[in-house]
């Protein structure tokens, strides 16, 4: 079986404000030297103003004209790499207004939609936060049940970036982490997802499971995008090789155009 390397979309360049080591050049240079068919850099635009352990985040609002700039030099300096324009939207069923406004201000090629925060009490909290209050097992299942809330309320996006988000920042203290024993969330999510008629994203940012790609398929999936979630140029790629090779066996294949989403068999 023959593993393809796929392109990467969902990088973060020094257009995102929380990529303060993002260079869209430096991760461009990495992409053709690694031999990268292609690369979307979707920034972050987050509307949501969170509780952090360090007070309130308000996210900057991503400067469209300035990072369209830098995405028309890298093109002329690397012409063949095939380079996209993205964002990738946080929460955007709730900030539908400001979502449309941002994708009418420019034309981008790849938009993920994606889920970083919940709701808790009056507060809302970046996902990470809600362990240190909360059983983590009922962070997990409150996030995955949001996922068809974000589906359903958001038509803005093709591709539903990190499914898996939540489980980066397990806590040790809750024991490994064993995606079988929500495997009825993750379909729900899923099925929601699959009905929708869009992507799913495998993120190799953490651990792969190959569970949550099959039960995507089980449920109805029909295409993966592969994102490393870089937001420095060294980690562009990490773990694609392994995360290919776990698509095709869960029976997604490569896309027509080395860009395209890898359809299912």
């Amino acid at each position: 079986m023959s593993v393809l390397l796929p392109a990467d979309g969902h990088v973060h360049s020094e257009w995102s404000y929380d990529a303060p080591h993002g260079s869209m050049y430096r991760t461009c240079a990495r992409a053709a030297a690694v031999g990268l068919p292609a690369v979307a850099f979707t920034e972050h635009a987050d509307y949501t103003t969170s509780t952090i352990m360090e007070g309130l985040l308000t996210p900057p609002e991503l400067d469209v004209d300035g990072y369209l700039e830098c995405l028309r030099q890298c093109r002329e300096r690397f012409p063949g790499l095939r380079i996209m324009s993205g964002v990738e939207l946080g929460e955007p069923h709730w900030h539908k207004t400001a979502v449309a406004a941002l994708l009418d201000a420019g034309q981008f090629d790849r938009v993920l939609g994606s889920l970083h925060c919940l709701a808790f009490g009056q507060q809302i909290w970046e996902t990470s936060n809600h362990y240190q209050s909360r059983a983590a097992a009922e962070v997990v299942r409150e996030y995955l049940a949001e996922i068809p809330r974000l589906v359903d309320g958001s038509d803005a996006f093709s591709v539903l970036a990190h499914i898996d988000y939540p489980l980066r920042d397990w806590p040790e203290g809750a024991g490994p982490f064993d995606p079988d024993a929500f495997q009825e969330e993750f379909r729900h999510a899923l099925g929601a997802l699959a009905h929708s008629d869009r992507a799913l994203e495998i993120n190799t940012e953490g651990l792969l499971y190959a569970q949550i790609v099959r039960w995507w398929r089980d449920e109805g999936g029909m295409a993966v995008t592969f994102g490393s979630d870089a937001h420095e140029p060294e980690v562009l790629a990490r773990q694609f090789r392994e995360a290919a090779a776990m698509a095709e066996a869960c029976g997604f294949r490569p896309g027509s155009r080395p860009f395209d989403p890898w359809p299912r068999a």
